[in-house]
């Protein structure tokens, strides 16, 4: 039969003609933020990045999205909408690292496939399962790429489970993602269907057309980062000027804190609401022009005043930076926390308590931009309680019907996945959907479950008075007796971990205050505040207690005061209290490196009980103050540790704990007669040689730990209290061992031993090197990579690999060129199979950290001065013979000279890839100095005089002519106090045994 339509084979050539025309015609795609380099943090991610780096639990903000999914699923095309999904979100592939000091995202290269477990299971047992994923930690500095999670209960029965970190996505993104992973998925399930024409369609249009790019997040934090750059002055005075005073409210902790919060650390308290409250709160809003989250917001705050009792409080919303057309199908987080002060005092009805709600939110809004880390640091100490927590310690929000993954062909219900720890102590929520529900969630450490279901009824209480029409009741009176008091033992003003003598007095009908404060070598005290003249007396209060409490808990007095003197933050203060003796100043070597590490980097001497923040600290400083405490004790400590001690009291008193600790496992492991190791050795009493057994969580596997380089390295990873696993012959363990080392018998020509030592470490730094066998060094390299299945990996390369670049200035990452010497090509080969493996199957970030000549006070590094290319220069010196270095242009090169790195320095850079990977090659480089100069300084220190000449002739050991750029990891680099050129060559030259690290 005759037909108007063409041949199959012209038709798709004149489709294929029609498109091409069009694609020419089109304007240049935008390019792939890749492209355009690193961008920075946006403020919202700035404070998720700090709170990483400040050691806050990392399974706080994991975001997991489980959805049942009832019907047929197909898992490879999940995949496929998976991988398509992290190709277009640039974000859902980004990793954060530091530049030059500050962080900033780096967009890595879209992969080629997405992997997709499946795990048989009972539905009894995926609660555990999907938790135990969804808590799995993301190493920031590798990247954020999503995890999937399939578990298949039945044949059309499956649970999925996508994890993010809530660094790459909001709320928001989302329901942005689940739409996209649906029509993704479709497409990839049914492609014929979504490629062929449809019916009826123009022919001169093509099947199917791309999606088109959405937004970019990294575009977002750029344009976020140039308008900030006349700075947030204006709105930080305005935070400054209304929060000023504030302090977090004051909640009843635990009267018996959890001691194990591994298997329950939130708690939440859900209250059911009659299905008619919903439409009755929005009348009421609609009645008072309010939104139905501000009405909600308000019963949060009446709930809140009436369980704790205070009049000024602060409730935390989030906020959006989502704005206008531009940012539809943005994935990505644009949230930020809003700090609302309302004044709840004088007894206000619920609408005017609506009105102070309503204008404080509009006024938060209208200065959302500022972040919320930057209000805090602002305010200071004031906008901390005494446990170091920020003003924000509640919050409130409504929340709607959760989003689901709806995919083609299957009935989806939405799955609830517990990760972590809250991140607030007590938050409320309003549960709009068609089971309406007070619900508060709660941190079981911070909060008392019987008080926090106390503020859980409360809320659910007013919301259902409200919906009463009882908007116009005093606050006191609202919802009165439906449950709304907290029970016995959790007075109003009742503080976090209270004494039982103070809880009891605080519950006192004659008491509106009290404290119990134990002085260090005194006895137990207790101070109250009577209700009214005429109360009980002393005598009486402690008869009360004496009743009620042991005798070791009864206070040996109580002493009543007009009021209790509290601090800015609203916390009892010890200091002015009568009658305490005065406690001396700590002393010691803590004591001390506190001491200076304050007023290092405050800028004044701190008294021993003077406080961080109110000194002018904020979350930056703490890390910086707990990195170089680590450093200069050797002893483990996190910014987290400085935000919640505060003192210098407290800070040494904590380094105390932690160096008795440590002397302790140390005596347990010096007393511990030897064991056999894996060949069936054993060590002598005493000594840490050959270890048996799994190793420590968080193990580092070491090489080459015997070296210059590799005591450097286990001196820093003891200063940041890392467990170190180090490999040596049993020989040469007694030079490896030390506290929280473990040895494991082995060297580099043992292939087994090394894959065994791999297996059980958590992360690996490779610093051992023959020198003279390549062979042996690249066979060693492949069976580390061949075991390596987890965790970081870190391997001390060489500017070697560089072989002899054209130009004087060597980039990072530069082409090697030839001629390369056996040694550098081993180097290479070494890089390329570590870094080809890094990412795939499990495995961590890797990083090649090219050094040059290694100096440092160590007789390893004191013989590499004396010999090569140094020891040309040295032998001359001490001999007094002339010498002739090359002549600046002699060779068509105009500098000649040599790279170093101080072996502290290289050691600070390597173990610092550990938490940030470079996921390529960097540099670490000290300085760069001329022949001449090196001569010149060695002249001086060794006492003779030296007999130069330049020349033209370039003596082959004096050949190089190379600067190296060392950018990557500049920050780790900066030298401190005796790590400059002449101090260094100072320690080398004068040999001395009690400067070597790692030396026992």
């Amino acid at each position: 039969m005759a037909t108007d339509r063409p041949a199959a084979p012209a038709f798709q050539e004149e489709l294929l003609r029609r498109a091409r025309e069009r694609a020419a015609a089109r304007p240049a795609a935008r390019p792939d933020s890749a492209d355009r380099g690193p961008a920075p943090l946006s403020r919202a991610q700035h404070r998720m990045w700090l709170m990483d780096r400040l050691g806050h639990d990392g399974a706080s903000y994991s975001v997991p999205f489980a959805t049942r999914l009832r019907g047929p699923l197909d898992v490879d095309a999940l995949a496929s909408a998976l991988t398509e999904l992290v190709r277009r979100h640039e974000i859902l592939r980004t990793r954060y690292v530091e530049r030059d000091g500050e962080p900033c995202q780096e967009v890595l290269p879209a992969p080629g496939s997405f992997a997709v477990p499946v795990v048989p299971a009972d539905p009894a047992d995926a609660p555990a399962l999907l938790g135990a994923e969804a808590g799995r930690r993301f190493d920031l500095s590798a990247g954020t790429v999503p995890r999937a999670l399939v578990l298949r209960h039945g044949p059309q029965d499956h649970t999925v489970l996508l994890t993010f970190h809530h660094i790459s996505l909001d709320g928001p993104s989302l329901e942005i993602v689940a739409e996209e992973l649906a029509a993704l998925y479709e497409t990839a399930a049914h492609p014929r269907e979504a490629s062929a024409p449809a019916p009826g369609s123009d022919p001169a249009q093509p099947p199917s057309q791309p999606q088109p790019r959405p937004p970019q997040y990294a575009d977002f934090a750029r344009h976020e980062h140039r308008a900030a750059a006349d700075g947030l002055d204006a709105g930080l005075r305005h935070w400054h000027a209304l929060l000023e005073g504030a302090a977090p409210p004051r909640l009843p902790g635990p009267t018996h804190p959890p001691t194990d919060l591994t298997a329950r650390p939130t708690g939440s308290h859900t209250t059911p609401l009659a299905p008619e409250v919903p439409a009755a709160l929005r009348e009421l809003g609609r009645r008072h022009h309010a939104t139905p989250f501000t009405v909600a917001l308000t019963a949060a705050f009446a709930a809140l005043h009436r369980c704790t009792g205070q009049d000024d409080l602060v409730i935390g919303i989030a906020g959006t930076h989502r704005r206008g057309a531009a940012m539809r199908g943005l994935v990505g987080l644009c949230v930020n926390t809003l700090p609302l002060r309302v004044d709840t005092s004088g007894d206000p009805s619920f609408s005017t308590l609506l009105t102070r709600v309503r204008a404080a939110l509009l006024d938060a809004q209208q200065h959302a931009d500022v972040p919320f880390d930057r209000i805090v640091d602002r305010i200071g100490a004031a906008a901390r309680g005494a446990d170091g927590t920020s003003l924000v310690r509640v919050t409130a929000d409504v929340l709607g019907i959760p989003t689901t993954l709806r995919l083609p062909g299957t009935d989806a219900e939405y799955v609830e996945v517990g990760v972590g720890e809250a991140k607030f102590d007590l938050s409320f929520g309003l549960v709009d959907t068609d089971r309406p529900a007070a619900l508060v969630q709660y941190r079981r450490a911070a909060l008392d479950e019987e008080a926090a279901t106390a503020f859980g009824a409360t809320y659910a209480a007013v919301l259902t008075a409200l919906g009463a029409a009882t908007d116009d009741l005093p606050l006191s009176h609202l919802a009165k007796g439906a449950g709304a008091q907290l029970p016995p033992g959790t007075g109003a003003l009742q503080e976090d971990d209270a004494h039982p003598a103070e809880r009891l007095l605080r519950c006192h009908p004659d008491l509106s205050d009290a404290t119990v404060v134990s002085p260090a070598g005194g006895p137990l005290l207790a101070y109250a505040v009577l209700r009214e003249i005429g109360g009980p007396s002393p005598a009486e209060l402690r008869a009360h207690l004496r009743d009620r409490l042991a005798p070791g808990l009864v206070p040996a007095a109580v002493t009543l005061l007009d009021v209790l003197p509290r601090s800015a933050d609203g916390t009892v203060n010890p200091a002015h209290l009568p009658g305490l003796p005065a406690l001396p100043a700590p002393e010691g070597p803590h004591a001390d490196a506190v001491r200076e590490g304050f007023a290092a980097l405050l800028g004044r001497t701190p008294g021993p009980d003077d406080d961080f923040f109110a000194l002018g600290g904020h979350s930056l400083v703490a890390v910086q103050l707990a990195e170089r405490l680590r450093r200069a004790l050797t002893l483990p400590l996190t910014g987290l540790d400085i935000m919640q001690a505060r003192t210098p009291r407290a800070v040494s008193a904590l380094l105390d704990t932690r160096a008795a600790e440590r002397a302790a496992a140390s005596l347990r492991a010096a007393t511990r007669p030897g064991q056999p190791g894996r060949t069936g050795r054993s060590a002598p009493a005493g000594q840490s040689a050959l270890r048996t057994g799994r190793a420590r969580n968080g193990t580092v596997l070491v090489t080459g730990g015997t070296g210059g380089v590799g005591s450097f390295l286990l001196q820093e990873l003891a200063a940041q209290g890392r467990p170190v696993l180090a490999l040596a012959r049993p020989e040469s363990a007694h030079l490896v061992a030390a506290d929280g080392v473990e040895v494991v018998e082995g060297d580099l020509t043992d292939l087994d031993g090394l894959r065994e030592a791999v297996q059980d470490a958590d992360a690996v730094i490779h610093a051992a090197c023959t020198f003279t066998r390549p062979e042996v060094d690249v066979a060693a390299m492949d069976a580390m990579v061949d075991a390596w299945s987890r965790g970081p990996f870190v391997f001390v390369s060489s500017v070697d690999a560089y072989g002899h670049p054209v130009g004087g200035q060597v980039a990072e990452e530069s082409p090697s060129h030839e001629p390369l010497s056996p040694y550098g090509r081993a180097k290479t080969d070494c890089e390329a199979r570590l870094l080809r493996a890094a990412g795939i199957a499990g495995r961590g970030g890797a990083s090649a950290v090219r050094s040059p000549l290694v100096w440092g006070p160590h007789d390893r590094l004191r013989d590499q001065l004396r010999w090569g290319a140094t020891g040309v220069l040295y032998q001359a010196i001490r001999e007094g013979r002339p010498l002739a270095v090359p002549r600046p242009g002699a060779g068509g090169h105009a500098w000649y000279g040599a790279a170093w790195v101080h072996a502290a320095a290289l050691a600070r850079a390597v173990v610092s890839c550990l938490d940030a990977p470079v996921h390529g090659v960097a540099n670490a480089i000290s300085g760069h100095v001329t022949w001449h100069d090196l001569g010149t300084e060695l002249s001086q220190l060794l006492g003779a005089t030296a007999d130069f000449k330049e020349s033209d002739e370039i003596h082959p050991d004096l050949d190089h002519h190379w600067h190296y750029h060392s950018d990557r990891l500049a920050r780790p680099l900066r030298p401190l106090p005796g790590e400059d050129l002449r101090s260094v060559l100072a320690a080398m030259i004068t040999p001395s045994l009690d400067r070597q690290p790692g030396r026992t």
